[in-house]
């Protein structure tokens, strides 16, 4: 694929989908094509992760995060049952199992309730155990929208549109390198192929720092790849979960530790730890690649935050290797969960923004450098959201003066 468009977006992620639809749309004469290094889009963090529509109950009230959750939630809503893409909304639990985690889910309850989330509430015991029968805790916090979905299946629906609305989709293009000039941008892959395009989008996922890079953006933040683990539960306990069971987040680790998710197929996930991966595509243990470890050990930001959280880190080093640990974990709210009822199911790679100061890039992230808008840090509930970002993104493409 060679040629000249007036809009490149490098990344068939689910975000990088949406947003060339979304340019379409506003749009709909200008030439468009979507680069995309496999052979399918979707096939990281849009196509490894367990289908999950976030209602927007952790978010700090007034950030992005909050503002696309709850707009991106209805919009893909009504965008799966246009399309006959399958959506449940099965409801969430967030469990507390002991006293002192009970600040913790008044502070969520607080922040759900300014966020907008319909129907949150928090309930008793003997209430949680009517909304999840095989769930034990003192107390819960209930959001009843908090949905299911197949993302992998939304992600393809949108490059169908992008291709309908006169987009071109093109596989195994991988970025080498990119030139801007006066005339606009020249886009090389690794084959040696050229693109040329008046304005770029970079929605690069796992790889958004490196080709940010290569039109002199900022080197912060570093994306640090963090590999989650997935286990099934065995049918005979999977079949007495109704929604989606997490735990009170402790407000001192970055992370939200060990859940149970159904999925839109049928099973039920425990899920997932986050270990430190060795390679930014990594879905196993064995996976390493010597250029992914040295721009994480290279990154200074990268070694304030272990230096906050190396027991953290340790932790879930252990519970990698030891299924036992996943069980436990689980059991401390689904009783009876043991190593026997687990089975290894898959892994994913998220993309964690870090600042040189060693924090967790929060929110959602967007530079600028010329004619090229750079995606720096679209975390979870990028997919929930990815309608709604795909406008914002379509309109800084669109609107942006170089």
């Amino acid at each position: 694929m060679a040629g000249s468009y007036d809009v490149a977006v490098i990344g068939g992620g689910i975000v990088g989908l949406a947003a060339a639809r979304a340019v379409l749309n506003r749009e709909p004469d200008l030439r468009l094509c979507v680069l995309e290094k496999e052979p399918s889009v979707a096939l990281h963090q849009s196509g490894r992760n367990s289908g999950v529509v976030h209602a927007g109950v952790y978010y700090a009230p007034g950030s992005l995060k909050a503002t696309l959750c709850a707009s991106g939630r209805v919009a893909l809503k009504e965008y799966a049952n246009e399309r006959g893409i399958a959506y449940e909304e099965c409801g969430k639990v967030i469990v507390a199992s002991r006293e002192d985690q009970l600040p913790g889910l008044r502070e969520l309850h607080r922040r759900a309730e300014a966020n907008g989330v319909a129907g949150v509430r928090l309930v008793d015991g003997r209430e949680l155990r009517e909304i999840e029968p095989a769930i034990t805790g003192i107390a819960a916090l209930h959001s009843p929208v908090t949905a299911i979905t197949d993302f992998r299946a939304l992600a393809l629906s949108f490059a169908a549109d992008v291709a309908l609305a006169g987009g071109s989709v093109c596989h195994g293009f991988a970025v080498g390198g990119i030139v801007q000039d006066g005339d606009g941008v020249t886009i090389t892959a690794r084959d040696s192929r050229q693109v040329k395009a008046s304005r770029v989008l970079v929605c690069a996922g796992l790889f958004g720092d490196r080709i940010a890079a290569l039109v002199g953006d900022r080197p912060d933040p570093r994306i640090v790849p963090f590999r989650g683990d997935y286990y099934r539960l065995a049918e005979r306990k999977a079949g007495l979960l109704r929604g989606l069971v997490y735990p009170v987040p402790d407000p001192a680790l970055p992370f939200l530790g060990v859940h149970l998710t159904r999925t839109i197929g049928g099973e039920v996930l425990v899920r997932p730890n986050a270990v430190l991966a060795t390679a930014r595509e990594g879905y196993r243990f064995s996976a390493v690649r010597l250029r992914d470890v040295k721009d994480t050990v290279a990154w200074p930001g990268f070694w304030r935050f272990a230096g906050r959280y190396w027991r953290v880190g340790l932790s879930e080093a252990k519970r990698a290797v030891s299924k036992r640990r996943f069980a436990a974990e689980a059991s401390a709210f689904m009783p009876g969960v043991g190593r026997a009822d687990l089975t290894r199911a898959w892994s994913g790679v998220r993309a964690q923004a870090l600042d040189g100061a060693g924090n967790l890039v929060d929110d959602f992230a967007i530079t600028a450098v010329g004619r090229v808008v750079n995606v720096r840090n679209a975390p979870s509930p990028a997919a929930t959201s990815s309608l709604s970002i795909g406008d914002i993104l379509a309109s800084r493409v669109l609107d942006h003066e170089t």
